[in-house]
């Protein structure tokens, strides 16, 4: 068995973001001002984690996130980034490039709750959560072939270490001392709560003590981090989940010191 934590991060802020338009997977910006300021925020909040891998969406403001965060890193610096289409953003089809209100007019209009519609040559949850679970077993594929058998690498060490002797409570580390191999994966809005509902309603992910159901499952503002632990045992047919446990959901005390502009950037969608 070995254990590995996953930290998602949604992108910083584009203009879209700030203007409330939907961009999905065809309207592809890039950070705002304000987004290159999160993300650079979001990357010394985590600069003390030994990240073993790097993945992000192959959309730019994933990508420019994901980069600024690992130029603040102290440990991954020259780690290789995976670019997945995997992690791209949920398609909203002929809603991308409007308002997010015209999204919400074509779900009233169909009488459904906008989160749940989809719209003309957009994604179903469904299909984004398929491809969720396509990236998630790769990567636990990928990383029990490469750690299942091995002890705990070097850099993760130094993160255990590092982690044992701060504050559990609100701590960058919180969690990582469990695991030997930690992953940062840089995704987007929706696309990240439909992971989460999955990772707690599906695989049975433990909530941390006192957890309120309105902050796990809350929208993701820009570069909000959430972190899950998962317990892999190997097996004839490949890695078996043996255990989940989620951390903490849609965290942003890292945007602390912006303006409240800043923080609130985009809700969710983009």
């Amino acid at each position: 068995m070995f254990t590995l934590s996953i930290t998602l991060v949604r992108h910083g802020e584009t203009q879209y973001n700030k203007e409330k338009l939907l961009q999905g997977q065809g309207v592809d910006t890039p950070l705002s001002e304000t987004g290159v300021q999160q993300a650079e925020a979001v990357g010394k909040y985590l600069r003390d984690i030994a990240f073993n891998y790097v993945f992000s969406s192959n959309l730019q403001r994933a990508i420019h996130t994901a980069e600024i965060i690992r130029r603040n890193n102290t440990h991954c610096y020259g780690t290789e980034m995976v670019l997945d289409p995997l992690l791209r953003e949920r398609g909203f089809g002929v809603a991308e490039g409007h308002p997010k209100e015209h999204l919400k007019n074509m779900a009233n209009a169909a009488g459904q709750s906008c989160r749940d519609y989809t719209p003309p040559g957009g994604e179903t949850l469904d299909q984004v959560k398929l491809r969720f679970k396509r990236f998630l077993k790769a990567l636990f594929q990928q990383l029990s072939d490469e750690h299942g058998r091995a002890g705990a690498p070097e850099a993760a060490n130094g993160t255990a270490a590092a982690a044992s002797e701060r504050a559990p409570g609100g701590s960058a580390e919180d969690g990582l001392q469990e695991a030997s191999v930690h992953a940062l994966v840089v995704s987007h809005g929706a696309y990240i709560r439909v992971a989460i509902k999955h990772l707690l309603e599906d695989l049975k992910s433990s909530l941390p003590a006192g957890a309120k159901m309105s902050q796990v499952f809350s929208p993701c503002p820009n570069t909000g981090i959430s972190r899950f632990v998962f317990t892999l045992s190997p097996s004839e047919s490949g890695p078996v989940l043996s255990a989940a446990r989620c951390c903490f959901t849609n965290r942003k005390e890292h945007l602390g010191n912006l303006t409240a502009a800043e923080k609130c950037g985009g809700k969710e969608m983009g």
